[in-house]
């Protein structure tokens, strides 16, 4: 893609404020004080409610915004040097901040061969598989085939199990392992089982299942926790291929806009990677990782914290990297056939009968309040995995008992995901100062919102998807996030179905006229809304004298363009810093703007599974994850 925008750098005479190197120090200091980079012509999104017409930026030496007003006011400091773009009428904003990603994973998950979330039969499934196989000679017996996103609802006829004699069928001998694209399911053939030593005899671990037949016997599948009952014996790959992996992934998130990213699940080896990153000049956002506190750890608070001190000493010395987060997984996921997202009301048997399943609760709501008690008193946040009504409410309870415990306020905890939040709760975000953390691009009718959802939880509970807009009216902090890679990052879809609440691939609007968000509340919380969750406000998330330069110049003005046409929205130009770290005209640019189409033009998981395992992928496993 060619740079529609009209780039010069201002060398000549004529040029307001401009002065000559021969004029001596004096006029050297005087270029000094002017700007950078001024964008003119352009229609600046500033995110200050209220604020007056901007259509110039001005941007300092010391990379932060150095002036916004009128684009002749903004070439009055223009100096020798200032390079001066032309927007063309198209939108100037802060930079986009993602409260919930995992690059990282998008790094290593690019490594995989894919399944893509199809619905296959076994007939077919094995065919691709040995596909696979074929493509990678030479490692019979014992080189893992490892397979991303695989579908556990997918195999056809519907109601077909998965079990390890279909993959024992392969022509193989090699230990073979499917990763579920919903990040809480296993499939593997009786090679990986006999390698991970799993038996009838094996118990459940804690916050896991090993998945058994009638006979009593594993039968392939493991989920949540059980899983790394296998990973830990799939090697890694060399570490100088997941650094590249990450940096190319890095790159594409630069040229989506993104500038700021929340980590939602780091470990030791994760931070070694990012230091590993930052010194090889790869790191072009804004980081701050969330150190996961398992299940069993959470009983443990001095321990918990403990830990993640060490984390920061050891780390603390990374650019770009800012602690302080703290992640908790709290439940599963709410689609079928998973149901393990904890639910106040038992889920449905699809015919509208209630079970005795209420889903799975993996840290107790007293666990959680007495642990977001001493990381809040030590100046830390948390942010808790919730999707499912009970495990929102356990968060919700975990910092009022906080509050009471500290008489602390303005601790800024959040809550990811909210796929259901009972109304009896909606008030209490403002309340408490609880952020809502929302991956709203699945706020949309599809078969995974609707068939694989309604009929489990039933029309009243099912309203209450996703319900951005009633958390906004109850006066809660919006933020936003991706939970890449569960899809391809489609930055500027998110946004747009954050609005009509059907996106590029919905099948219809999931309740737009109930919880769509206007158009400014939906890039606010993209930008300021996630910048306030982690802390960063002062920093970034909009335009005004004074904040660092994260910045991103569009093809199109989204403020005003059909909101149909935001999905397309191409990046021109993005700055961290006043740094430059995304110029669409330029030759990496290119690539990663061309890898970013080959993502968003892949087929489409054809079933729920895969796109909703992407959500929370890397949210329950450990740092041995392959």
């Amino acid at each position: 893609m060619t740079s529609s925008l009209a780039r010069r750098t201002m060398l000549a005479a004529g040029a307001a404020g401009l002065v000559s190197a021969a004029a001596g120090p004096a006029a050297a200091a005087a270029n000094r004080s002017a700007a950078a980079l001024v964008v003119h012509n352009a229609r600046v999104f500033t995110g200050l409610p209220g604020a007056r017409p901007v259509e110039a930026v001005a941007v300092g030496h010391d990379g932060r915004i150095l002036a916004t007003g009128r684009g002749s006011e903004m070439r009055r400091l223009a100096g020798r040097g200032t390079e001066i773009v032309d927007a063309r009428g198209a939108t100037v904003m802060s930079g986009i901040h993602d409260g919930h990603v995992h690059p990282l994973g998008a790094g290593g998950h690019s490594l995989r061969p894919s399944l893509g979330g199809a619905e296959t039969t076994a007939e077919e499934l094995l065919a691709i598989l040995t596909g696979f196989l074929q493509d990678t000679p030479g490692q019979e017996p014992d080189g893992w085939l490892v397979v991303s996103d695989w579908n556990p609802s997918g195999l056809l006829p519907q109601g077909t199990l998965p079990h390890h004699s279909l993959l024992d069928a392969l022509p193989t001998r090699r230990p073979v392992a499917l990763l579920g694209g919903d990040g809480h399911n296993i499939w593997v053939n009786a090679r990986a089982l006999e390698i991970a030593g799993i038996t009838a005899a094996t118990p459940d671990p804690v916050g896991g299942k090993i998945v058994k037949g009638p006979d009593g016997r594993p039968s392939g599948v493991l989920k949540d926790d059980a899983q790394s009952l296998v990973t830990r014996h799939i090697p890694k790959p060399s570490e100088a291929d997941l650094i590249a992996a990450c940096s190319r992934v890095l790159a594409q998130a630069a040229a989506s806009g993104v500038t700021t990213m929340m980590d939602a699940m780091v470990g030791q080896s994760d931070l070694a990677r990012y230091r590993a990153l930052a010194n090889a000049g790869m790191l072009p956002q804004r980081i701050v990782p969330a150190i996961k506190i398992d299940a069993d750890l959470a009983k443990d608070p001095k321990a918990a914290l403990a830990y993640a001190r060490g984390l920061q000493r050891s780390f603390r010395d990374i650019p770009g990297l800012r602690f302080g987060t703290i992640k908790v997984f709290l439940d599963g996921v709410i689609e079928y056939p998973a149901n393990t997202a904890a639910l106040l009301a038992p889920y449905l048997d699809g015919l509208g009968n209630p079970t005795d399943n209420r889903g799975e609760l993996y840290v107790s709501g007293q666990d959680y309040g007495r642990l977001t008690a001493v990381f809040n008193r030590a100046g830390w946040q948390m942010h808790a995995h919730g999707l499912g009504d009970r495990a929102v409410r356990t968060a919700l309870d975990g910092y009022a008992y906080a509050r009471r415990a500290t008489g602390l306020r303005g601790a800024r905890n959040s809550v990811g995901h909210l796929q259901l939040v009972d109304p009896a709760d909606l008030g209490r975000f403002a309340a408490l100062d609880v952020v809502a953390c929302m991956q709203l691009q699945w706020a949309k009718q599809d078969t995974w919102t609707m068939e694989a959802l309604l009929p489990y939880i039933g029309p009243e509970r099912h309203r209450w998807m996703y319900p951005a807009r009633s958390l906004e009216r109850h006066g809660a902090r919006l933020s936003g996030g991706s939970d890449w890679p569960v899809d391809p990052l489609q930055v500027w879809n998110q946004i747009r179905t954050a609005i009509d609440r059907t996106g590029a691939e919905g099948e219809g609007p999931l309740y737009r006229e109930l919880e769509g968000l206007s158009r400014a509340s939906a890039l606010r919380m993209h930008t300021h809304g996630t910048a306030w969750q982690l802390r960063m406000d002062r920093l970034t998330g909009t335009v005004r004298p004074g904040l660092a330069a994260d910045l991103i110049v569009l093809d199109r003005d989204v403020t005003e363009c059909p909101v149909a046409d935001i999905s397309d929205t191409r990046v021109e130009l993005t700055l961290v810093g006043g740094r430059v770290v995304h110029d669409a005209g330029s030759s990496a640019g290119r690539a990663a703007t061309a890898r970013l189409d080959r993502a968003a033009a892949a087929p489409r998981p054809s079933a729920y599974a895969a796109v909703h395992g992407g959500r929370h992928r890397a949210c329950g496993h450990g740092d041995d994850r392959p």
